[in-house]
């Protein structure tokens, strides 16, 4: 036993080192973070940046971003549910209506607060955001695909187009520090503001056919529609992105 010691106290020895070095390592990249540009040109940015600012500087103290986050996260889970509902009954178009609108509040409000209050944390927001964005768009989409309104096909494939558009998004957040939060002056909030205008169609006509001689029911030309649109911007933006880091990292 005692000629085994100091290769057991080696091997601890080697062991602590490495795990001091992992966390200078770690405390290294965190004080050399730099947050993505963030790139927001969508229709209704500008005001709902004014908005934006109005709540948050009225908010009481006893609001924190993480309450926020939390009430964005919960809002869609529940509005998939509701989607889910509008199987059995319209109503359930109504109350994915104010979820989503709940949703924009607690996932739009939540950033703003903490820079007024100058209480940021870019990485875990950074991630925080855009993880519970992910299960909430799984969320919403499985509801619209259970909701009889659209084909779940449909569903699913919108939801793949999402994540294989956020995907990129973040790539290009790492490798390139930009974030863009809009394409072709469309993002998430007019998304919304689209699902809440069909829903209330759907509300007063819910056998409603898309007006393009096809028997397609609204949401699933719309889906459609959706679907094809992401599918490019991710194929346009992969190949923008590809040509700009290979511009960068290999011609003189």
């Amino acid at each position: 036993m005692r000629r085994r010691q100091p290769a057991v106290e080696t091997t601890l020895g080697c062991e602590m080192q490495a795990g001091r070095s992992n966390t200078a390592v770690t405390e290294t990249a965190a004080k050399n973070f730099a947050s993505a540009t963030r790139i927001q040109e969508s229709v209704t940015s500008g005001l709902e940046r004014k908005a934006l600012l109005w709540l948050a500087v009225r908010m009481p103290s006893w609001v924190t971003s993480d309450q926020l986050t939390l009430l964005g996260f919960v809002a869609m889970f529940l509005a998939g549910c509701s989607y889910l509902s509008a199987r059995w009954h319209p109503v359930g178009l109504l109350l994915a209506t104010a979820c989503l609108a709940l949703n924009w509040f607690g996932d739009s409000l939540d950033g703003t607060l903490a820079r007024v209050r100058n209480r940021q944390r870019p990485r875990y927001g950074f991630y925080v955001d855009h993880i519970v964005d992910s299960f909430g768009a799984l969320f919403l989409m499985t509801g619209l695909g259970l909701s009889g309104y659209v084909d779940w096909r449909i569903a699913m494939c919108m939801l793949i187009a999402f994540l294989l558009l956020s995907i990129e998004t973040y790539l290009a957040s790492y490798t390139l520090g930009i974030f863009r939060l809009s394409f072709a002056h469309f993002g998430p909030t007019e998304i919304r503001i689209l699902l809440a205008l069909s829903n209330l169609v759907l509300w007063c006509r819910p056998n409603i056919r898309a007006p393009v001689g096809l028997s397609w029911r609204l949401l699933d030309f719309a889906g459609v529609i959706a679907t094809t649109v992401m599918g490019v911007m991710v194929i346009v933006a992969a190949l923008w992105h590809t040509v700009e880091l290979y511009r960068r990292e290999t011609l003189p």
